[in-house]
């Protein structure tokens, strides 16, 4: 196991147990406030320190995560639920109409960043999480549709494809039983780094409070409360933004081991 692959597995899993964990248990009630200690530094009551509410950093980053994860999962998989077979139907029917309606219809979602999504979702809905989840979903159905149609693209020529249609098998079949199982590799490292995609995006959208609202913890939501307060107590803004960074990192090296692994032309290099 390469250094960099074994060190953003373990930064992944140590969010995801927090997100677990904290499930069933944080240290402290991250609904409690205890305004006489508020902004006390890191300490062995409160390890990570405590934020204007008095509340628990280290607790808060353990809920947090859970929002995060919960929301980059759930958009993630809408993007490969949809996109992946919009992709698959695409390549199927290469150069005609259907596949020039997809892929321009990817093209009008790619000119939305989702933070425009956001903006265009929440003011008929108004800002939440499921809000956010759909905004970022939403940006991922262009990507993994691009990525499966391009994957397929490739495998439509090859002997066995061309075997399974003169031995009578339609183009929807080829692409679920033949061509599926061989772009996986290709979907599930665009999904690793989607995923870390979405924690950024899901912090993004809760800093300018279009995420997740009070009092649900978020990463992002902690960084825009601490950012007026950075001066007196920095270790209010230090650690959540640490535990982005991280994650996010952690994600990315462990995207980058996945394409290692799972491409054989990278086994062969190596």
């Amino acid at each position: 196991m390469r250094p960099a692959f074994a060190l953003g597995l373990a930064l992944a899993l140590a969010a995801l147990l927090a997100a677990l964990v904290s499930l069933v248990w944080t240290p402290y009630d991250v609904a409690a406030l205890a305004i006489a200690d508020r902004l006390k530094p890191p300490s062995a009551a409160h390890w990570l320190g405590t934020d204007h509410f008095g509340r628990d950093i280290g607790s808060m980053l353990m809920a947090g995560a859970r929002t995060s994860i919960a929301v980059a999962l759930v958009a993630v998989g809408i993007g490969m639920g949809l996109g992946v077979p919009l992709g698959l139907v695409a390549s199927a029917r290469h150069g005609s109409l259907l596949d020039e309606v997809v892929m321009r219809g990817n093209d009008l979602v790619f000119a939305f960043p989702s933070l425009v999504i956001a903006i265009l979702i929440t003011a008929v809905f108004g800002p939440s999480a499921v809000n956010a989840i759909l905004a970022i979903g939403i940006f991922n159905i262009p990507v993994f549709a691009r990525v499966a149609r391009g994957g397929a693209l490739s495998l439509w020529t090859l002997d066995f494809i061309r075997a399974a249609e003169v031995a009578g098998k339609g183009r929807t079949r080829i692409s679920v039983e033949h061509i599926l199982p061989n772009i996986l590799n290709l979907l599930i490292v665009q999904g690793t780094i989607q995923f870390s995609l979405g924690i950024l995006a899901e912090a993004g959208l809760s800093y300018v409070g279009l995420g997740a609202q009070p009092p649900t913890p978020s990463w992002g939501r902690m960084l825009a409360e601490a950012q007026t307060m950075v001066t007196v107590a920095p270790h209010v803004a230090i650690f959540p933004g640490l535990a982005i960074v991280l994650t996010v990192l952690g994600l990315n090296l462990l995207g980058d081991g996945l394409r290692d692994h799972l491409d054989p032309r990278l086994r062969r290099a190596a």
